[in-house]
């Protein structure tokens, strides 16, 4: 089976997109080893708060797979005071840490949110906060919450304050439909950007998490638009002859890698965004394609089969000759760098079947981390511990997301309609 393995192009795929409904998570496989924390339930004074605050963060930290909350059936105190708690108690339990808290109405749909976190066996508080959160963000406000909690127990940063894009596609009174949505890192508050009859593709987050560039094939053929995601201001970047497809930012924003076939063949250009100046960077008689930068934006790695089959290239981003990176494999495609820039999420194909990878760039080690047959469109968190892509279950199209190392396992699932090519934002401006 030849996948479809470019964004190839683009105008061969009609992938995903349409309904508003919420992603439901489903954990498939735990990581041994997590971490036991109690996280109670947050007292609340005055008007009861809109949102579990406390479910959310532990639900957060669950996803992570660092972290196993103790279900709260299981908890032995509910305590929102530091007085209240009795460390001894928790001990017994077996929880490392501890998380109490409370979300105070101020009225007007204004909230304070306060919490606390716990070392349990040292007795002593390791870090709390006092938030403000209207009804509206008071979800946001918990997802940030679990970002602190997360990188004071691992020293990374959390990334739950994030978004994912993805295209959804639903047949309704026999025609198909294509929506482009954004939704939390949890699949909630689904919002829908656009909404088309003809294939949407190739969402890319700009890297100030404000904009998206995508594929439409809104006028009978490939073109790329970039949209304000709070305006919804939305403006044509590339219409020229033949494939337009592949969008992808510079890690400055000042310009953006893309695939035409302007000259004829399926070529990797580079487009000045501030005077629309553009510059081929590949020459070859195969097709190059899915063009991602380097997160210090010295080089770009895509897709080629120059050498017989689908392999990756790096490349300067100044253009020049491109080395081949990939070795193992019939086929290896559409990659995401690793926020520190040292490895590569990418689609490995080997006997008919498609699996997500990584690639260490430094000793070469391609290890698979996914379980489907039909796996694409690997995109790191921005933290570098998920990789989120479309895979199928039940001939229909998912996200499912698994931890770089390939230990841990989750499920997004709508209950109708395919979702596909999932790329997960930069982190909030508020960090």
């Amino acid at each position: 089976m030849k996948k479809i393995w470019l964004s190839i192009v683009t105008v061969l795929l009609c992938l995903p997109g349409w309904l508003q409904a919420a992603l439901t998570i489903e954990i498939t496989q735990g990581m041994e080893g997590a971490v036991p924390i109690a996280v109670v339930p947050f007292a609340s004074a005055g008007q009861p708060a809109p949102e579990n605050v406390a479910q959310i963060i532990a639900a957060d930290l669950a996803r992570s797979g660092r972290f196993a909350p103790t279900a709260e059936q299981d908890l032995i105190a509910r305590p929102s005071e530091v007085a209240a708690v009795r460390f001894q108690d928790w001990r017994t339990l077996g929880v490392d840490n501890l998380v109490i808290g409370k979300v105070d109405a101020l009225g007007g749909g204004q909230y304070r949110v306060q919490f606390r976190v716990f070392d349990v066996f040292r007795g002593r508080q390791l870090t709390g906060y006092s938030l403000p959160a209207s009804a509206d963000n008071l979800r946001h406000v918990a997802h940030r919450i679990a970002d602190i909690i997360y990188e004071k127990l691992t020293g990374e940063p959390g990334a739950f304050a994030t978004r994912i894009a993805y295209v959804i596609s639903e047949s309704r009174n026999g025609q198909k439909q294509y929506e482009l949505q954004l939704a939390d890192s949890d699949g909630y508050n689904p919002s829908t950007l656009l909404t088309s009859p003809q294939p949407l593709m190739s969402p890319s987050w700009s890297p100030d998490g404000r904009k998206l560039a995508y594929v439409s094939f809104e006028k009978g053929r490939a073109s790329i638009f970039v949209q304000d995601i709070g305006t919804g201001q939305r403006s044509e970047l590339a219409s020229f002859a033949g494939i337009n497809g592949a969008p992808s930012w510079s890690p400055d924003g000042r310009s953006m890698a893309l695939t035409l076939s302007r000259d004829g063949n399926p070529e990797i250009y580079r487009l000045q965004l501030s005077d629309k100046k553009l510059t081929r960077l590949t020459k070859s008689a195969g097709i190059d394609t899915e063009p991602v930068f380097a997160p210090d934006g010295n080089s770009i790695v895509f897709t080629s089969d120059r050498g017989g089959s689908p392999q990756l290239y790096r490349m300067p981003v100044s253009g020049g000759r491109a080395q081949r990176v990939t070795f193992e494999g019939s086929y290896n495609a559409s990659a995401d760098f690793s926020p520190d820039g040292r490895s590569l999420a990418l689609v490995h194909g080997e006997g008919g079947r498609y699996q997500i990878a990584t690639l260490d760039l430094d000793n070469r080690l391609l290890r698979i981390v996914s379980e489907g047959r039909l796996d694409e469109s690997p995109s790191y968190a921005p933290n570098g511990s998920m990789i989120i892509y479309a895979t199928e279950t039940g001939r229909r199209g998912v996200l499912a997301a698994v931890s770089s190392d390939g230990r841990f396992r989750q499920q997004f699932s709508l209950r109708e309609g395919n979702v596909r090519e999932p790329v997960w934002s930069p982190m909030p401006k508020e960090r």
